[in-house]
């Protein structure tokens, strides 16, 4: 929403930060306390628009818990304080705030925009239309009025956190919509946007699949593998979190669709060989790649016999407890990483499982050369700082006997 669109419209802004914008300045109070309360009579009045906030709701919100011997008499002292401060801001002098039986409303003499009107004006208008570009571009207008959570770091109080929740299923509704008929057109291009667009407003919430989709569509491989490690390493870094099946059933269809120009054995094993100049340490890789290495191993365990083991490592405390969430588990992480590809060998398999977590794939191996192992890497680990310790999870891989299926 273009708060500089027109000139005498008061545009209010409920996504993120909230703000009220008057002819291209920001309306404020004068004092922090009033100026909070002030934003919370306001945050209420313009979002519920013609549907106007009772005055119970109003003093529940304003007030709270708070010992207040008079709750009405405090209220119109709030109302007339904020009443000053727009007129003060430049706004017509009107009654800015009436009320009847009961009810509070803002005003209808002065044009006012919010963002949250928009966004559902806009959804309801695109659930009606017939036309489908119209209707693409009714959706799409109401994914970007949503420019972040409903009233941000202020949805603390119930009534803005119900809000909050149901902003966010309406944003949800409106990037799915889109993205069907994005699909319904073949605009895979619109898709990836769409996507990218969805990630950035609403992180950790699975839309990369929708970029990722929109690669794979396009035959773009390597993009999509690039894009695909991009968000395995962020959910990881955030949250500790894999990405859903869907990403993984993603990277499958993009393994089945790549097709690469016609070339000779030799240089396709060039190719294949290709790890980056001085790697060293064992092979660290992604989860999904990691899942299908080990289930390889387990099937070559049937002829060879190999002795493997799946070995977990842990970033814990002093008192054993995993590291809690925050910059220094993320450190820890990078360390323990580091310090587990110093201690393998070459021909082992790494993965970061989640946050202080990895998973090692140790191939012909015993399990006191693992113990040897573990050494290596709390030395590696502990070298210049004792904050932390690493815990060691170890079983041995046991092959599965394949059956032939009865016909």
């Amino acid at each position: 929403m273009d708060n500089r669109a027109e000139n005498n419209v008061l545009y209010v802004k409920l996504f993120g930060a909230f703000s009220m914008i008057w002819n291209g300045r920001q309306v404020t109070g004068a004092s922090k306390s009033s100026e909070t309360q002030f934003a919370y009579l306001m945050q209420m009045l313009l979002h519920n628009g013609v549907k106007g906030v009772s005055r119970s709701d109003l003093e529940e919100n304003l007030f709270g818990d708070r010992e207040v011997l008079d709750p009405h008499h405090s209220m119109r002292s709030v109302i007339y304080n904020a009443k000053k401060k727009l007129k003060a801001a430049g706004l017509p002098d009107v009654n800015y705030i009436r009320q009847s039986d009961g009810v509070y409303y803002w005003t209808e003499e002065i044009k006012t925009k919010a963002d949250t009107w928009e966004m559902e004006s806009c959804y309801k208008m695109a659930e009606t239309e017939e036309d489908p570009e119209k209707r693409l571009r009714l959706y799409l207008d109401a994914c970007h009025c949503y420019t972040g959570e409903f009233l941000g770091i202020q949805a603390s109080s119930v009534w803005a956190a119900q809000e909050a929740r149901r902003y966010r299923e309406l944003f949800c509704a409106c990037v799915e919509n889109a993205a069907q008929l994005y699909r319904e057109a073949q605009d895979f291009t619109g898709l990836e946007q769409l996507g990218l667009y969805a990630a950035k407003i609403s992180p950790l919430e699975d839309w990369e699949t929708i970029t990722m989709e929109a690669l794979v569509s396009q035959g773009r491989f390597a993009e999509a593998k690039s894009f695909y490690d991009e968000t395995v390493e962020f959910y990881m870094a955030e949250q500790g979190l894999r990405p859903s099946g869907r990403l993984y059933e993603l990277l499958e269809k993009l393994g089945a669709q790549m097709q690469h120009h016609y070339a000779v054995l030799d240089d396709i094993e060039a190719m294949l060989s290709k790890e980056g100049d001085g790697v060293a340490g064992g092979y660290l890789c992604t989860y999904p790649v990691f899942q299908g290495i080990y289930q390889m191993i387990k099937r070559m365990m049937e002829r060879n016999g190999q002795a493997v083991f799946l070995m977990l490592c842990t970033v814990v405390d002093a008192k054993g407890d995993p590291v809690k969430e925050g910059p220094l588990l993320e450190e820890l992480s990078e360390r323990l990483g580091d310090a587990i590809r110093q201690s393998v060998r070459r021909s082992d398999i790494i993965s970061r499982y989640g946050s202080g977590q990895y998973l090692t794939l140790l191939v012909n191996i015993t399990r006191e050369n693992c113990e040897m192992l573990q050494g290596r890497i709390r030395c590696h680990f502990a070298a210049g700082r004792k904050r932390a310790e690493v815990r060691y999870s170890v079983n041995s891989v046991a092959c599965t006997p394949y059956q032939e299926k009865k016909v």
